[in-house]
């Protein structure tokens, strides 16, 4: 397979199978996977019980925003330390404490008697589930075989939405015929029990095993195949501290962060109170309003497996064509959503709200494919937790709370017309990354003129 922009060869990788055998890489996967759920279950399932808080406590809407918001906020802020902590003192034994973690603070927020407590738990939450995206997607490449990332990857990202539909719906249908300290309790329990069981199956011996025959011969590999793996070498055993200026050195990975961050503002502020929009504005019942709004996480999930193998497709002869994608996505969210919003109660305002749902997060996966083409292979993880982050700071722990507050002035439905707007930004932010594209991949030297102009021949 040739060497082109949308498919970068990266420093420090190989073909060679890891040393483990498929049935126990299946294995990381299926647990790593699992937990990925018990994450977004855990931190999901306040939106399908917000009717209840809010009638029991007397919440306003600023006030349950806040605590979906805060999670997020805590993983934006920790990600990237707690991420170089699970690089140094073991990725198994870090993904275990975390997940015990989330899920106790689950179980805390199920007993809750104040909206204080219930912050402090959230809080919580967000402190175990910080780097859990960066660091699980890492164990789980390193006992695959390198040709399967792409997969894998899209696979974890769209893992996420699965988890809100799970979270949203179970939490709606337990929270209305149990009470909504049950819908905590349940996640947290689940969470414990995938916790120990990661614990006992996937151990750090076997991850070392696998990670050494995977890129034990990553010079070999790479040598000769272009600009980028011919400095590869360099970059692998560079220490990692000279190599993090890396992370923000160019226009292009910066607008990939900032595209990135605020289209996830709109698609989190979807998924947190669509719950709530069905309940108030179509009188759905909790359950049902959960489930619903599960249907829709769903299709942002869709969306986001689909932006990225679209992504692929269009950049087999120009790596830039992602950037088009990531645009294209972004702007459409904005007509469907603004369009559909602006619509009266019924099935047409659902379709449109839908299909805008679809494109919301669809620029994930180009995102997340534009800054590893940008940043060296040896930080590839920091960069993953460096993307996190602004996905944080500038959508997951925003788009609710800020919504929410935006509802106390003007209406649930008038903040859900104002969303849209951010993705024109976004949009924008794309737009100016792809002018710069090129121009910053051969300054880096991460890529030659004659892989950029050479399209990848088909297997």
């Amino acid at each position: 397979m040739g060497l082109h922009t949308s498919g970068t060869v990266l420093a420090g990788t190989s073909p060679a199978a890891p040393a483990v055998s498929r049935g126990y890489a299946w294995v990381v996967f299926a647990l790593s996977f699992g937990l990925l759920l018990s994450d977004y279950m855990s931190r999901q399932v306040l939106n399908a019980v917000f009717p209840l808080l809010k009638a029991e406590w007397l919440l306003s809407d600023a006030r349950l925003g806040s605590l979906s918001g805060i999670v997020a906020l805590m993983v934006g802020v920790l990600t990237f330390p707690l991420s170089l902590l699970a690089d140094r003192w073991g990725r198994v034994r870090c993904l275990v404490i975390a997940a015990t973690v989330w899920s106790l603070a689950t179980l805390g927020c199920a007993l809750s008697a104040s909206y204080d407590q219930m912050f402090l738990g959230r809080l919580m939450v967000g402190v175990g589930e910080a780097a859990y995206g960066s660091v699980g997607i890492a164990v789980v490449l390193s006992v695959f075989p390198v040709g399967l990332r792409a997969t894998l990857s899209g696979a974890f990202i769209g893992g996420g939405a699965f988890g809100s539909v799970l979270g949203v719906s179970i939490g709606g249908v337990v929270g209305q015929h149990l009470g909504w300290r049950w819908a905590f309790g349940v996640m947290g329990i689940f969470g414990l029990v995938l916790a120990a069981l990661y614990g006992i199956v996937v151990t750090e011996k076997r991850l070392r095993s696998a990670s050494r025959a995977t890129h034990g011969g990553s010079a070999h590999a790479v040598r000769g195949t272009s600009a980028h793996a011919t400095h590869g070498g360099s970059a692998e055993r560079a220490p990692i501290r000279s190599l993090l200026p890396r992370l923000v050195s160019s226009v292009s990975v910066v607008c990939a962060y900032i595209g990135s961050g605020l289209q996830m503002f709109i698609a989190m502020a979807l998924l947190a109170w669509m719950p709530t929009f069905l309940h108030r504005y179509y009188s759905m019942p909790t359950a049902k309003a959960g489930l619903v709004a599960g249907v829709f996480a769903l299709i942002t999930g869709v969306g986001m497996i689909g932006g990225g193998m679209v992504a692929d497709r269009v950049s087999r002869r120009s790596g830039a064509a992602k950037w088009t994608v990531a645009t294209a996505c972004s702007l459409g969210s904005f007509v469907l959503l603004t369009a559909g919003f602006q619509l009266p109660t019924g099935a047409p305002q659902l379709v449109l709200i839908g299909a805008g749902a679809l494109l919301s997060n669809a620029t994930a996966g180009p995102a997340a494919a534009m800054v590893a083409n940008l940043t060296p292979a040896a930080i590839a993880a920091t960069a993953m937790a460096t993307l996190t982050l602004a996905n944080s700071l500038l959508g997951l722990a925003p788009g609710p709370a800020v919504t929410g507050a935006l509802a106390d002035h003007v209406g649930l439905l008038g903040a859900l017309r104002a969303v849209p707007l951010v993705a024109v930004a976004a949009g924008v932010a794309f737009t100016i990354g792809k002018c710069f594209y090129e121009k910053d991949l051969r300054r880096l030297g991460m890529l030659s003129d004659v892989a950029l102009r050479t399209p990848e021949p088909r297997s």
